[in-house]
Order: structure tokens, then sequence, then C-alpha cells
């Protein structure tokens, strides 16, 4: 057990290190609130069709599954240090 935990903290301490690199080079959105009051108008042009594939999406999509792993590893290592 305790060489599951000692793993399972290390994997934790990688991943919250990745989670803030990924936060902190990450573009700024300028939409904010009042651009889902006003509406945006550049919803039917190529780059927000296809913004997924692009570095900007990639760092997006990792940066969502690297915070939910971590809020899982957050909840087993709790439960695990509990016990």
């Amino acid at each position: 057990m305790v060489i599951a935990r000692t793993i399972l903290t290390v994997i934790y301490f990688i991943v919250s290190l990745a989670v803030i690199i990924l936060a902190l080079i990450q573009a700024k959105e300028d939409g904010g609130a009042s651009a889902t009051i006003v509406g945006s108008s550049s919803t039917n042009n190529f780059f927000e069709k296809n913004k997924g594939k692009t570095k900007e999406g990639k760092q997006k999509r990792w940066t969502i599954i690297l915070s939910i792993i971590f809020a899982i590893l957050t909840l087993v290592l709790g439960i695990l240090y509990m016990a």
C-alpha cells in the first residue's frame, strides 16, 4: 500500500506541474462575458471550426484532460491516506 501511495504521489506532482505549465502558456481568450451577451460573428470562419486542431486547441484539450486526472488522483490519494 505504501508503494502505491508513493507512485501515485509522484504521478500527482508531475500532473500538477504539467497543468500549471499548460495553464500559464495558454493565450488569453478575449471574449469574456461581453462576447456572450453581444454574440460573436466570427463563429462561421474556418479557424473557429478547426480550432481543436491548432496548437492552442491541443493545449486546451490537454489542460482539460490533465485537470480531470488531477482531480481523480486527488480523490484517490485522499482515500488512500485516510485508510
